[in-house]
């Protein structure tokens, strides 16, 4: 973290040394501004001795009314001040975004064993419009305060420098006291975020593979661990609340003891010379003007601003993407150009410390261009083991391999190399075109759409639509139509290695008979989660699980030597019956 925090005010100021013309705009708005909070105490200052107390009622509307005009002024400018805040804020959270993207890869790359998990994930979203939201509401209070203290304090000035005597020490004891607590709500924001990131990432685990969760009896261990991470960031909250509430009494010293000090001193200030009108004046500038900006101020600092320093140190911890290191990640993403050899060595995978595997010190390994189907009962890890070779789950012991490269999650672009298509089907707002497109970075012609279209047996249902640019509507879709959608998606993407997991089980035999002769036939290895006895059949390999050891080999080997097969396929033939 020491890095990250040197780091953030090197970077803020390169940021702000590239937008001078955007702080000097504001700057002026603001100094425009400034003019409402002066001429608003000494209008009514002036007003009052120079006007209805003079007996002048005329001159002390006329001083009223140029207090008026000073607002209207300030109003125009604070719409300028909007206008310009939009270059600064919207530079930086794109920036934000950009540096946690390519430093996650890079990340990565460089280091497999420390890869990007579902942290990333807050970082990108959560934590970056954390820092867009911070900071702009930072840069609208804070030159509100300066502006509006510069007015103020040049307004008390030209009414009576005795005034400052009185305003300017209980203020500074104030503002100090605030900058005090400031380190310690800082620590505490940062332990929130940690809570955060830690919540996200479990959450983001479970979600994926909640069904074998549920499967394999896991929920009461997995959803405490789940409740303990859920109260920790709890505490986390409320440590941090109760340090908030440490500002009231900066607050009240810096807000309210100028004012009372003022009340005091109201004897001894008159005797010194000080008309009604200033004393009047200088209470304007404090209730009007400085105590609402200083308010404004400490409560954006004290939230927004521990909050922007510490989600900049996360954000801007990552390392530095020289184009090397893009170069690096952009070749470390495609293929080795031939069907990929799948192997698994020694992997063991359950959902929490104390659950019982769903894969157990599982050896496998899956020749280029073999097709693979995977059977077994519900629930036993067939849908987990497809995740941890697709890169989306990591295996608590034991390696995985694709094309000879350790598979690790949020790695690259793994739609390069390897595509997943699950039991509940994707399917997007957009046009056909652009649904099957998705898995396919470099695009692909329109006769390559069709050609894989036509061998999943997708033509119909796009002629049904209108086309190939026709809307798609998913809520109006099937799940067989769906999943069809997603398997020409899959067919025409460039990834040599393609996971069906039950892909295919809302179509009929003769679709899903089709559509696996496709993928069969098509370059690349091919990995299938059956749930039809005719798989299995047309598979080079089957492989059983049974949650105690995995037995592979083909249909008729394994008619010979695995009893839960046999009764697997006999279940099949019942259910065809």
């Amino acid at each position: 973290m020491k890095a990250g925090r040197s780091r953030v005010p090197v970077l803020a100021r390169r940021f702000l040394a590239r937008r001078r013309w955007v702080l000097v705009r504001l700057a002026g708005w603001s100094l425009l501004e400034s003019t409402q909070t002066f001429l608003g105490g000494y209008g009514v200052a002036m007003a009052l001795d120079r006007g209805f107390l003079a007996g002048h009622t005329g001159i002390g509307l006329v001083w009223l009314a140029v207090a008026a005009v000073a607002i209207v002024l300030g109003g125009s400018a604070t719409g300028g001040t909007f206008r310009g805040l939009a270059d600064l804020v919207e530079p930086l959270r794109d920036g934000l975004v950009r540096r946690v993207a390519a430093g996650a890869l890079v990340e990565a790359i460089d280091a497999p064993a420390r890869a990007a998990d579902g942290a990333v994930v807050s970082r990108l979203t959560n934590q970056s419009e954390i820092a867009r939201d911070s900071f702009a509401g930072l840069v609208l209070v804070t030159r509100s305060f300066v502006f509006t203290a510069l007015g103020a304090l040049f307004g008390l000035a030209a009414l009576a420098p005795e005034l400052l005597v009185v305003v300017v020490p209980p203020l500074v004891l104030g503002l100090g006291l605030f900058l005090a607590t400031l380190a310690p709500m800082a620590a505490r924001q940062r332990a929130f975020l940690d809570a955060d990131e830690a919540l996200s990432a479990r959450l983001g685990m479970v979600a994926t593979g909640l069904r074998d969760v549920l499967a394999g009896g896991a929920h009461d261990s997995v959803a405490a661990r789940t409740h303990a991470l859920i109260d920790a960031e709890a505490r986390a909250a409320r440590s941090l609340a109760r340090w908030a509430g440490a500002r009231a009494i900066a607050l009240g010293v810096a807000g309210q003891l100028p004012v009372l000090l003022l009340l005091v001193t109201a004897p001894w200030l008159l005797d010194r010379g000080l008309t009604a009108g200033a004393l009047l004046g200088a209470l304007t500038y404090l209730t009007q003007a400085l105590l609402p900006a200083l308010h404004t101020l400490m409560h954006a600092l004290g939230a927004a601003g521990t909050r922007l320093l510490v989600v900049l140190d996360r954000l801007t911890a990552g390392p530095t993407v020289t184009p090397a290191a893009a170069r690096r990640v952009a070749g470390s993403t495609g293929a080795s150009g031939g069907p990929p050899r799948v192997r698994l060595h020694r992997v063991t995978f359950a959902y929490g410390p104390s659950a019982a595997p769903v894969l157990r010190d599982l050896d496998l390994s899956v020749e280029p261009g073999e097709h693979l189907v995977v059977v077994g009962p519900s629930g036993i890890g067939k849908s987990t083991l497809t995740a941890i070779v697709a890169g989306v789950l990591a295996p608590d012991r034991g390696e995985v391999y694709v094309d000879g490269r350790p598979v690790r999650p949020v790695g690259g672009d793994p739609s390069r190399l390897r595509v997943l298509i699950p039991q509940q089907a994707y399917v997007f707002t957009g046009s056909v075109r652009e649904n099957l497109h998705y898995l396919c970075p470099d695009g692909a012609s329109t006769s390559a759409l069709t050609a894989s279209a036509d061998a999943v047996g997708l033509l119909p249902l796009i002629d049904r639509l209108g086309g190939l640019d026709a809307p798609v509507d998913p809520a109006s879709l099937s799940q067989g139509e769906r999943q069809l959608i997603a398997l020409g998606r899959a067919h025409l993407s460039p990834a040599p290695l393609v996971l069906l997991d039950e892909a295919t089980c809302h179509l009929d035999p003769v679709a899903e008979r089709r559509a696996e002769q496709a993928f069969a036939q098509r370059p690349g290895t091919l990995i299938v989660v059956a749930h039809r006895i005719s798989s299995a059949r047309r598979a080079d390999r089957v492989l059983v699980l049974d949650g105690v050891h995995a037995v592979c080999g083909t249909h008729h080997e394994l008619l010979e030597r695995s009893s839960l097969y046999r009764d697997l396929v006999g279940d099949w033939h019942a259910e065809r019956i």
